[in-house]
């Protein structure tokens, strides 16, 4: 369990040259008050930049230099796992980032980068995406987990319940598959380089009995023809060439028509919703007495202007919407000639291509062929020599289909491996055991805030909501007030998780202003509940600006505010 102890920070935002410091586990539960712009969220971005060296917020990391001392930004954090304490130190101007263990500085020799993995990955075994899910709740640039792409909300998932190991070894696995892929590929080469050898040395040997002149005739004869062949294919790639430098010219207007187009058929939407609203506001005048704002009658004849001037606006939009169309018509006439031109320069380059291949092979044969005059010339010399090589081919031969034989067995285990450890495989079980507990524990939590609704993930984290009368709803269908509580319940049960895989278990809870957008009072009051159960091992921070009815449900207080124009803990 991380147990986080002490932050502190100076120069950091709005804070000046002394440092702020809050510690982090001295109460069960701390109330954070202060005016607008006093400096109490800046816990949230010195925590999570002095852990994940990026800010809370949507700014660049940057903008965390105070703006007035311009530089001498630092962070420290204090936090123990089991028995090790660690001190975690990062600043920016001057640029530096620093793990301490017991008090000894660890190995920094590797860069930034993997420093800042290692500590991810190997002491928190926690990143920025789980840290702002399941410790952090807040209101500048929290993204709740219902509105997360499904990938996202996956990995957040695999890193609660520990499994992140799979995705590890499927890309592990991916490395092992593209080397087979390269081995095979070596292999089929070596041996097809093998099989050749062997059919050439068997050529050879053959030739033998027959007459050596005769031969080397018939391949020069070979190799002429082949090489009148040369100059024709080389007049083909011309006219190819040729047609396409031709073709490409009568299509360069390819990117300006297609860019109007796209403009036309934005202009026909505006001019569509123009049409819309005269419509609406048309209909308005013939159906309505009186005025909504004043609440007086509206004259006839008003009425009658009125429905007359909405007309005639649409007659008006209604014709430049035709012109429109057949402007847009024309234009995609065009488009349609541009497109068969592109299939055309494909079919052009596809014929060029076959050619290349042909002059290619064309060129492959001849070398060949002078290749085996060159043999045929010296055959007499080395027979005994070709017999001995024409063994080593075969033996060659036999060594590489073993070989290929083991690589085949290696390709079919790691594609039982790769079906394991794909999304569906050995996660999706996992996953599948673990959903009933998660949703338990939302519905649980959604039922201590009142809020009284069906709530299920499935294994793809989409979700499924039905009301008491079993209607079914989104997480977008509902009130800003009942999304905080279902964001809530869903915090709640991902720290449950958490503890109960003690994959990212820790003592810190951080809401930010959550009494202040969303819930309502018994809302308020339902979670205030949730947090004094979770008081036995978690410490709380509530940040706030109902500052007056909160006071007595808080351990502690702690006010920031404003010193000349620097924040401070008052």
């Amino acid at each position: 369990m991380i147990q986080f102890k002490k932050i502190r920070w100076k120069n950091f935002l709005s804070t000046g040259n002394a440092f702020t410091e809050v510690q982090l586990n001295k109460t069960k539960s701390t109330l954070i008050i202060g005016d607008n712009g006093a400096g109490k969220s800046t816990v949230l971005d010195a925590l999570t930049f002095g852990l994940f060296g990026k800010p809370f917020r949507s700014i660049n990391k940057h903008q965390l230099i105070n703006s007035v001392n311009q530089g001498g930004t630092e962070v420290e954090i204090e936090f123990t796992i089991g028995n090790k304490e660690y001190l975690i130190k990062r600043g920016i101007k001057k640029n530096y980032f620093t793990i301490y263990q017991n008090g000894v500085p660890l190995n920094q020799d590797a860069s930034v980068r993997d420093y800042q993995e290692f500590l991810e990955k190997s002491i928190l075994k926690l990143n920025y995406k789980s840290f702002t899910q399941i410790v952090i709740l807040g209101n500048s640039s929290f993204v709740p987990f219902m509105q997360l792409k499904p990938s996202d909300r996956r990995a957040i998932i695999e890193d609660l319940l520990d499994i992140e190991i799979f995705s590890v070894m499927n890309q592990l696995l991916k490395v092992r598959v593209s080397e087979n892929k390269d081995d095979t590929a070596t292999v089929d080469i070596s041996l097809g380089l093998a099989k050749g050898e062997k059919e050439n040395l068997e050529f050879l040997i053959n030739k033998l009995k027959e007459n050596k002149s005769t031969q080397i005739e018939k391949n020069k004869k070979d190799i002429e023809k082949h090489e009148q062949i040369l100059k024709e294919y080389s007049k083909d790639i011309e006219d190819f060439s040729g047609k396409i430098k031709t073709l490409s010219e009568s299509i360069s207007d390819e990117r300006t028509i297609r860019g109007e187009i796209a403009s036309l058929y934005d202009y026909q939407k505006g001019i569509e919703k123009g049409i819309t609203k005269c419509n609406e506001d048309m209909s308005y005048y013939e159906n309505t007495d009186k005025c909504d704002t004043c609440n007086q009658e509206i004259p006839e004849t008003h009425r009658d202007k009125m429905v007359s001037e909405f007309h005639g606006k649409m007659h008006e939009l209604s014709s430049g919407l035709l012109q429109l169309g057949n402007k847009i018509k024309k234009k995609e006439e065009r488009t349609h000639e541009i497109d068969v031109i592109l299939d055309d320069i494909t079919d052009q380059e596809s014929g060029s291509l076959k050619v290349k291949n042909s002059i290619a092979a064309c060129q492959e044969y001849i070398k060949k062929v002078n290749a085996q005059n060159e043999e045929i010339s010296q055959i007499e010399e080395h027979t005994e020599q070709t017999k001995k090589a024409l063994e080593e081919a075969k033996e060659d031969i036999e060594i590489y289909t073993i070989e290929k034989e083991k690589i085949s067995n290696e390709k079919y285990l790691y594609e039982i491996a790769g079906n394991l450890l794909k999304d569906g495989g050995i996660k999706a079980k996992i996953i599948k055991q673990y959903l009933p507990i998660i949703n338990k524990y939302i519905s649980a939590h959604l039922s201590k805030m009142d809020f009284y609704v069906s709530f299920e993930l499935d294994e793809g984290f989409n979700e499924t909501i039905k009301s008491r009368y079993r209607d079914e709803f989104t997480y977008d269908s509902f009130s800003e007030g009942e999304k905080m509580r279902i964001d809530l319940a869903l915090l709640f049960t991902w720290r449950a998780i958490a503890k109960l895989k003690n994959s990212v278990n820790t003592n810190l809870l951080i809401l930010d202003e959550v009494f202040d957008s969303s819930l309502d009072t018994s809302g308020t009051d339902e979670f205030l509940k949730i947090l004094y159960d979770l008081a036995g091992d978690v410490n709380v921070f509530v940040i706030s600006h109902k500052g007056e009815i909160l006071y007595e449900k808080f351990d502690t207080t702690i006010r920031f505010e404003k010193h000349k124009n620097f924040s401070r803990i008052a």
